[in-house]
């Protein structure tokens, strides 16, 4: 656990069942919100039975997430239903709940109270109020019309990663105008977080002992171009060697003691540079890993996506960072099945991603998203069809997947070690990337060196060496 440095509030024991769906970003924004109610004399307890309040953190960005958000919400009624604590209230936070609040207090009414994204903050004492306070007919709300909030340094948080791995969230919302998004409009404009609040954050995550920092945002190359923009002004460009970006961020964090790896999550291609590259490469303790979904490389399906970016612009930046970063491990994800998204469309993507190699990559189907500029597109293909193309991408992946996992075969590399027989090397992310299966039990949350001796499938098979 983590709380900030003011004296927590002193209040009877209660306890909060947590159900927290969706992306790393919706975790923090789970943490951050059990912090403060801890601070209101909550508890986290893992048996929601026994919870005063069951609290479900939902996703709100296509429709599986979403679907299986409102089957977490009506498990969570049923179970209370049989031999759950009396009195138990029900609550609904996160994405949905920000996107859907008014929707959802009609058509669920087993939900005692919903909770917005900008509301986290103030969990403890929303909590109370619906525990103790007459609140009327129909459910508590408070959910904001426009997110504005952003996390600082000494934000109380209950950390719920391993003791090991941390994320940190470095800004929140989002600028650009994706036709499939929605996520502007539920988490509002980008964002950023100070250098000096990032930096206090990650030197006591580090104390702590945290050898992972992941950072997230929605678009984390973005990160401190509103703040340069703020100072200079909107018709100034951003020069990155005096602003606060990206850049700047990854030497403050780099020079911090200790040994512990820097994690670039959630990058976004239209805003990466030469200097962004050099960044990665003159930090050591910046992870060789680069998440940076594409989504397609036809120029006619990045224009109705509206990508702000073409297929010359990726192609050479996928050469400059692999030229630039030696050692770079690429996650990309693509969409298959956009409205307008014809054979051939499709077959130069399957052509690209045979070419590129890409070392870690996902695919997912389009998802017809409401609000969304792309839900009113003409030509929206049909499902059958987005999971062939789903499929068949998928297979092409597989096999440069397992070629490339061969060519670790013999080689020693450094990894850290998720529990005593799971590891991860510098080239896979948390719970989203492939694993390394020690052949005997080794320290979990500590590096290790070992020797590469086999495969399983996408994983490594490895034995210690120090």
């Amino acid at each position: 656990m983590t709380l900030a440095a003011s004296e927590p509030k002193q209040f009877p024991s209660r306890k909060i069942g947590l159900i927290s769906l969706g992306c790393a970003k919706n975790l923090v924004d789970a943490e951050i919100l059990l912090g403060d109610a801890a601070r209101h004399g909550y508890e986290l307890t893992t048996e929601t039975d026994d919870a005063d309040v069951v609290l479900v953190n939902t996703c709100g960005f296509i429709d599986p997430a979403k679907e299986e958000s409102i089957g977490a919400i009506l498990e969570a009624h049923r179970r209370r239903l049989h031999g759950a604590k009396a009195g138990q209230k029900l609550v609904v936070g996160g994405c949905l709940s920000q996107r859907y609040s008014s929707d959802l207090a009609t058509q669920l009414p087993e939900v005692d109270a919903f909770l917005g994204l900008d509301e986290i903050k103030n969990a403890g004492s929303f909590f109370d109020r619906l525990l103790d306070e007459d609140h009327g007919e129909g459910p508590l709300m408070e959910v904001s019309r426009r997110a504005a909030y952003i996390p600082d340094y000494d934000t109380p948080r209950v950390r719920l990663t391993a003791s090991h791995t941390a994320y940190v969230k470095i800004a929140e919302g989002c600028n650009h105008p994706c036709s499939f998004c929605v996520i502007p409009r539920m988490r509002g404009r980008h964002r950023s977080r100070t250098i000096e609040s990032v930096v206090k954050e990650v030197e006591a995550l580090v104390a702590s002992g945290v050898k992972e920092i992941n950072l997230i945002s929605q678009d984390t190359t973005y990160y401190g171009m509103d703040l340069w923009e703020e100072k200079a002004g909107p018709r100034q460009p951003v020069d990155e060697a005096r602003g606060p970006g990206l850049p700047a961020l990854l030497d403050a964090l780099g020079a911090i003691p200790g040994e512990f790896w820097i994690r670039l999550l959630y990058t976004h291609p239209a805003h990466w540079s030469d200097d962004m590259i050099a960044a990665i490469s003159r930090n050591p303790k910046v992870a060789r890993y680069v998440d940076m979904p594409l989504q397609h490389i036809h120029d006619e399906m990045l224009d109705a996506m509206r990508r702000e970016t073409d297929r010359d612009h990726i192609e050479r930046l996928i050469v400059r960072m692999r030229e630039g970063i030696p050692g770079l491990t690429i996650r990309t994800t693509f969409i298959v099945g956009f409205p307008g998204e014809t054979e051939e469309h499709f077959t130069s993507l399957l052509d690209f991603i045979h070419d590129t190699r890409f070392e870690r990559l996902g695919v997912f189907s389009y998802s017809r998203e409401e609000e969304s500029r792309a839900a009113k597109m003409p030509d929206q293909i049909h499902g059958g069809t987005k999971k062939r193309r789903l499929r068949e991408a998928m297979l092409v992946q597989q096999g440069i997947a397992t070629d490339l996992a061969s060519s670790f075969i013999g080689k020693e590399l450094t990894v850290i070690a998720d529990t005593p027989l799971l590891g991860r090397t510098e080239g896979d992310a948390p719970d989203v990337d492939c694993r390394v299966h020690f052949t005997k039990p080794v320290q979990a949350g500590a590096f290790h060196r070992v020797r590469v001796t086999g495969t399983r499938g996408y994983d490594l098979e490895a034995e210690l060496i120090d």
